[in-house]
């Protein structure tokens, strides 16, 4: 069962980093909840993470890379990322890792969340 979300979630993060909102939003459901790890809170749906992609990307340069998963007890997928976010004139402002932790239904993401890595 995780080999097959790992592709989603490869699919996704390459979306994300090229800028393809359409491609991203494809792996996931309708009604997704979506953690604003910028902002702070969630956001549901297509098109509510749409605005906040195409606003987030006004204003920083964010690239995340999935370096591990692991499923959890409760079967959700964890994804340790490594995430790297720049300003728009290319100076750094985070590089480091973080977790994403995924549900999905039918074969979609149904809600993401955001935890800090432990040292």
């Amino acid at each position: 069962m995780a080999d097959q979300f790992q592709e989603v979630i490869k699919k996704a993060y390459n979306a994300f980093n090229e800028r393809n909102i359409d491609n991203c939003l494809a792996t996931m459901q309708e009604d997704v909840q979506w953690s604003k790890a910028w902002e702070g809170g969630y956001i549901v749906g297509h098109d509510e993470i749409r605005q906040y992609w195409t606003r987030q990307w006004s204003e920083i340069n964010p690239k995340v890379e999935p370096v591990g998963f692991g499923e959890r007890e409760n079967g959700s997928l964890e994804v340790k990322v490594h995430q790297n976010v720049k300003d728009l004139q290319g100076n750094l402002m985070f590089d480091g890792l973080v977790k994403h932790v995924y549900t999905f239904q039918e074969g979609l993401i149904k809600t993401m969340d955001i935890e800090l890595v432990e040292n």
